[in-house]
């Protein structure tokens, strides 16, 4: 930059193509200095010593130029081409639309119209599945057998290895952390009446349809996600294809069924996990463990963990398929429909068994 009889006059040279401007902006160098230089008043720009000079770094002079072209400019005709093509771009671009502020009072409302637009969702998807499984009863030869069999495949069989792991871990931290406070009293042989109702009444359950939740219900919203943005529902309506019945039903019967058999599972190794760790920390022979379970631990505790399994099953299911359904078809609310999904399923299966702790309070206890 020099001074001129009209001012200041920025005389540019040099390379301002995509490459040298990539590596100049690596180095905070010349692109810096421009725009702090076209905030001062400039009597004349000269371009003729600029050696090449591409689209990208005529976009970059013409941003410093405040996206209009200065009174007084010295360049070529092939740059003045390349500025006339940047200008007739820049008047096609389309202003981007304004962010509306939402008020903290409406944010509030439009998420409790929310809640109750996804409740009625859900009750109105439940209601359908019950009419589908009463068609069924009425005409047993349309019930969907593959598809009820490759989904407790899927949810159930699939399950078994992550579930036994983590159950496996839990029963030992929970007989380790039970261990240190019966010893204290030396009430060793209580070990057995904790890890056998706290595993079999709530967390077999529990931790089944967390995992049942964060795996089979995340992949069953994404599959129906994909038909989505696949179009393959629409297809299925065309082709006269109830989504309830292809669809929800297979997937709800199917974690119903599949939810019980890992609870049951889920309960046999973390006793088995407690059971070793009981043995290593308070000497707790193994047969006294098992003799000992069944009389300290009333069968009914059973039942209610297995009846717990079947609804917190269908209630993942019904939960996955119906934010599924309300996906679009972008990859956005694919991921963000997946997510609310699980999260959803786990907040559901948490309250369903604060229900059934009401429920049966004075039951098996």
């Amino acid at each position: 930059m020099e001074a001129g009889q009209q001012g200041k006059v920025v005389r540019l040279s040099g390379q301002w193509t995509a490459l040298a401007l990539a590596r100049d902006r690596a180095k905070s160098g010349v692109t810096r200095r421009l725009r702090a230089i076209g905030r001062e008043a400039i009597g004349q720009w000269d371009l003729l010593s600029i050696e090449r000079l591409d689209h990208v770094g005529g976009q970059a002079l013409w941003r410093v130029w405040g996206r209009k072209m200065p009174a007084t400019i010295a360049l070529s005709d092939t740059q003045r081409e390349i500025f006339e093509r940047v200008a007739l771009l820049d008047a096609e671009r389309e202003e981007p639309e304004p962010v509306d502020r939402v008020d903290p009072v409406t944010r509030l409302g439009q998420l409790i119209f929310d809640f109750f637009d996804h409740l009625y969702g859900g009750l109105a998807m439940f209601g359908a599945f019950v009419l589908d499984l009463v068609r069924l009863v009425r005409r047993p030869q349309r019930i969907p057998w593959t598809e009820i069999s490759a989904n407790i495949y899927s949810a159930g069989a699939q399950a078994l290895a992550i579930t036994a792991l983590v159950a496996f871990l839990i029963g030992i931290v929970l007989s380790y952390l039970s261990a240190q406070q019966l010893q204290a009293f030396g009430a060793n042989q209580y070990i057995v009446n904790i890890l056998g109702l706290s595993v079999i009444r709530e967390l077999g359950p529990v931790l089944s349809a967390i995992l049942v939740a964060g795996r089979s219900g995340s992949a069953i919203t994404a599959q129906i996600g994909v038909m989505r943005v696949t179009e393959e529902l629409d297809a299925m309506q065309v082709m006269g294809i109830p989504h309830g019945l292809r669809l929800v039903l297979p997937r709800v019967i199917a974690l119903g069924v599949a939810m019980p058999l890992l609870v049951m599972w889920t309960n046999i190794i973390a006793l088995t996990g407690g059971a070793l760790a009981a043995k290593l920390v308070l000497s707790i022979d193994m047969n006294f463990f098992i003799r000992s379970l069944p009389s300290v631990v009333p069968i009914a505790n059973l039942w209610i963990g297995l009846g717990k399994g079947v609804v917190f099953g269908m209630l993942i299911a019904l939960a996955a398929c119906h934010f599924g359904f309300r996906i679009k078809a972008n990859s956005q609310s694919l991921g963000e429909g997946t997510t609310t999904s699980v999260v959803t399923s786990i907040t559901i299966v948490i309250l369903a068994d604060a229900v059934f702790a009401i429920l049966f309070q004075n039951v098996g206890l």
